[in-house]
C-alpha cells in the first residue's frame, strides 16, 4: 500500500515494486483523477498485476479508516506500507510564518504518517510481519533558516519511526525512514523553485549535491530495498539518499 502513490517518490516506487514481482498493489492519495491515470498506466506497464486506487486523505481519521480497510479487502494481507505523501509546504522564516499556520503545517506533514501507520500496526502484529516505511526529510536532520516548522515535524517522523521500530520488533514488524533532499521531476521541486526565498536556498543545496540531485527513481530503489528480504535485519534507520547535499 501506497499512500501518496500517484506522483512523484509514491509513483516511481509503485513502478519499481511491479518492475521486482509485486503483483498486487494499493495505491492512495485524495485526487480521484490522478489516481485512476496513475492505476492505467501502471497496468500498462505490467499488464499481469493488480493495481487498484483509493481516494481519501490520509491525514484526516474517517478517509484514512475507510482507506485501510479498502485495502484489507483488495490486497488481504497489507505487507508493505509506504507513507510517501508529500504535503505542499515551502520553506519560510519563522518571524514570517502566521501562528494561525503552525498547527495546519503540522497536521499536514506529521498526521498522514501516524494514522496510516496505527491503523496497518494490528494487522502486521496479527500476521507476525511487515514493513513500514516513512518518507521525510533532510529537515529532520540538518537545521536550515526557513525550515524551523518543516524540519520540527519531519524529526517527528524520523522519532516515531524509530520509537516505533523499537516498539514493534518484538511482533516482526521493520520500521524505517527516507530523509531524502531535493529530488528532481517531482511537483514538490516546481513548487520550491518557484518561491523566491525557498529557490535560493535550494539552489544552494543543489550545489552541494556533487553526486547529482537524486531523483524519484533514486528514492524508490532505496525504497524497494528496505522492502525486500535483503532489508530484513534493518529497522529503525533514517537513511538519507541526497547526492551528497548533508554528507558535510
Amino acid at each position: 500500500m501506497i499512500v501518496g502513490g500517484t506522483s512523484g517518490v509514491g509513483q516511481a516506487t509503485a513502478r519499481a515494486f511491479l518492475r521486482a514481482g509485486v503483483r498486487r498493489l494499493l495505491l492512495l492519495g485524495r485526487d480521484a483523477q490522478r489516481g485512476t491515470e496513475a492505476c492505467e498506466w501502471l497496468r500498462e506497464l505490467a499488464p499481469a498485476a493488480r493495481v487498484e486506487f483509493a481516494a481519501a486523505d490520509a491525514g484526516v481519521l474517517p478517509e484514512a479508516r475507510q482507506a485501510m480497510d479498502a485495502a484489507r479487502a483488495y490486497l488481504g494481507q497489507i505487507d508493505v506500507l509506504v507513507n510517501a505523501a508529500a504535503p505542499a509546504h515551502v520553506p519560510a522564516l519563522f518571524h514570517s510564518t502566521p501562528a494561525e499556520r503552525l498547527a495546519d503545517i503540522l497536521n499536514d506533514i506529521v498526521l498522514p504518517t501516524l494514522l496510516m501507520s496505527r491503523l496497518v500496526l494490528p494487522s502486521m502484529r496479527e500476521q507476525r510481519g511487515g514493513c513500514i516505511i516513512n518518507v521525510a526529510s533532510d529537515a529532520a536532520k540538518v537545521p536550515t533558516p526557513g525550515e524551523a516548522v518543516i524540519g520540527a515535524a519531519m524529526s517527528a517522523i524520523v522519532t516515531f519511526t524509530r520509537t516505533l521500530a523499537l516498539e514493534a520488533k518484538r511482533d516482526g514488524v521493520r520500521v524505517n525512514a527516507l530523509t531524502p533532499s531535493l529530488i528532481t521531476g517531482t511537483r514538490t521541486a516546481e513548487q520550491l523553485f518557484a518561491d523566491e526565498f525557498s529557490a535560493r536556498l535550494f539552489e544552494k543545496a543543489r550545489a552541494r549535491a556533487g553526486l547529482g540531485v537524486t531523483t524519484p527513481e533514486d528514492q524508490a530503489e532505496l525504497l524497494l530495498f528496505l522492502a525486500s528480504p535483503a532489508a530484513a535485519r534493518i529497522t529503525g534507520q533514517a537513511i538519507s539518499a541526497n547526492g551528497g547535499i548533508s554528507a558535510a
